[in-house]
């Protein structure tokens, strides 16, 4: 029987790899055979991380403290996988950040910020990763946006987000278009609302519980490990026809 999944002997990479749903999807990479390199800025908490997934699923694990939005640090980051790998199959940009705010509000820094991480972050990590992609010929790099790089919402204010997601959906486009010829897909995620240690109690709330009553067909949150599949999809040789998308998860919320 085949797994169609299988990335046994591959190399992932995972930004924002500390905690939440980085942390998730590195597990899931590793699950179906692929070593792992982790990536955040809390260097102890990667160093735990490696640890327990090397324990559990007996892949190597090279942490790396790294602040995306730092080049240099970034180039380290390569350099430092392709001389304990020797290669790079799959880039899961996943680190990124989230200004809360009424748009009459937001501070030029705090949109700067968010622009910084979200989208330079995310092309910073793509083109240096992506160097290595195109002298080998492959690749598989997954952008995480997030529904609201597709649509706008009511609930709180967070333009600045939904502008760096925006563009993470369309430099997906563009890089696609662009890498195409060099065997490398690149996709993207879009997630809507899921569980992590930090959005559980907001979403356990009466006012969040009712809100997806109402504006989520499958009229719940996301949890744990349902958008791990996607990833693994989009990061294995299953989905090598697939380039220049952006996938929702999110329970059907952009499709109302």
């Amino acid at each position: 029987m085949k797994n169609y999944f299988d990335l046994t002997g591959q190399v992932a990479v995972v930004t924002g790899a500390s905690t939440g749903l980085g942390l998730q999807m590195a597990k899931a990479f590793a699950n179906q055979g692929a070593n792992v390199v982790l990536l955040a800025r809390r260097m102890n908490l990667l160093e735990e991380n490696a640890r327990i997934i090397h324990e559990e699923f007996g892949v190597e694990v090279l942490p790396f403290a790294c602040d995306i939005t730092d080049t240099e640090r970034v180039k380290e980051a390569v350099k430092a996988t392709m001389d304990k790998f020797g290669r790079i199959d799959i880039l899961m940009n996943n680190a990124g950040t989230g200004a809360v705010a009424n748009a009459e509000d937001i501070t030029d820094e705090q949109f700067k910020k968010e622009l910084d991480i979200d989208l330079f972050g995310t092309f910073v990590c793509a083109r240096e990763f992506g160097k290595e992609m195109i002298k080998a010929k492959y690749g598989r790099i997954i952008n995480i946006a997030s529904m609201y790089g597709l649509v706008g919402n009511m609930i709180v204010g967070s333009a600045p987000y939904h502008a760096a997601k925006g563009g993470v959906v369309n430099l997906t486009r563009a890089l696609a278009a662009e890498w195409g010829k060099h065997g490398i897909t690149i996709n993207a995620i879009c997630p809507g609302y899921f569980y992590t240690d930090l959005t559980t109690a907001t979403l356990d709330s009466d006012f969040f519980q009712a809100m997806a009553k109402r504006s989520i067909p499958l009229e719940r949150y996301g949890h744990a490990g349902e958008l791990d599949t996607c990833a693994l999809f989009l990061a294995s040789p299953a989905s090598s026809y697939v380039n220049g998308q952006n996938i929702a998860v999110d329970g059907g919320y952009t499709c109302v």
